[in-house]
């Protein structure tokens, strides 16, 4: 079975916005961008392009754009989702252009240089969530169905069937307790 094909500078932007609505977890109150600090490791590990320089300010305007990027994932269905979206890309003053710096191929780059961090996350991860939902649909956009677990994800699979934010962890926690149970009732 083969997965949807979202493009690679798509994949990198998606997994931006994943990993950072993830950087909090709403079960135990866990959070990982706990300061400049984070937050920095955090823009690095992720290779965004003209980040500038990261300063506290930017660590609370990151933070709300995770609650606000959580709410697509949450919102009761695709209109409430596409608001969201829409709410958030004019906020980031969005200016997409393509580019092929550094010998990669053209691709797109949805903030000029300069741009301040907060904003040119947003402009990525919004940008990214909205082509999912405008070429793939709302379905994508997924909340894990682990007993212990809120991350978030996109269904990339083809049938659009993937229920766990990682089958290897939560997937596989869900098929021993549903092994556990049926031998409880077998006894």
């Amino acid at each position: 079975m083969s997965q949807a094909d979202f493009g690679r500078y798509l994949e990198c932007s998606l997994t931006l916005a994943e990993d950072l609505v993830n950087t909090y977890d709403p079960i135990s109150g866990e959070d990982e961008l706990t300061g400049l600090p984070a937050l920095i490791d955090f823009v690095r590990a992720h290779e965004v392009s003209n980040p500038g320089k990261a300063t506290t300010v930017d660590v609370g305007r990151v933070r709300d754009l995770r609650t606000k990027l959580r709410s697509v994932f949450d919102a009761s269905d695709q209109q409430n989702a596409v608001k969201i979206l829409n709410r958030l890309l004019s906020e980031s003053g969005a200016r997409p252009e393509l580019t092929n710096h550094d010998g990669e191929p053209l691709h797109l780059h949805y903030s000029p240089p300069g741009t301040p961090l907060a904003p040119r996350l947003t402009a990525e991860t919004a940008m990214a969530l909205t082509v999912v939902i405008a070429e793939d649909g709302f379905d994508r956009l997924r909340i894990c169905e682990g007993e212990r677990c809120e991350d978030v994800f996109v269904d990339e699979s083809r049938n659009r069937s993937r229920r766990y934010c990682s089958p290897a962890v939560c997937g596989n926690r869900a098929s021993v307790a549903a092994w556990r149970a049926r031998r409880r009732a077998e006894h």
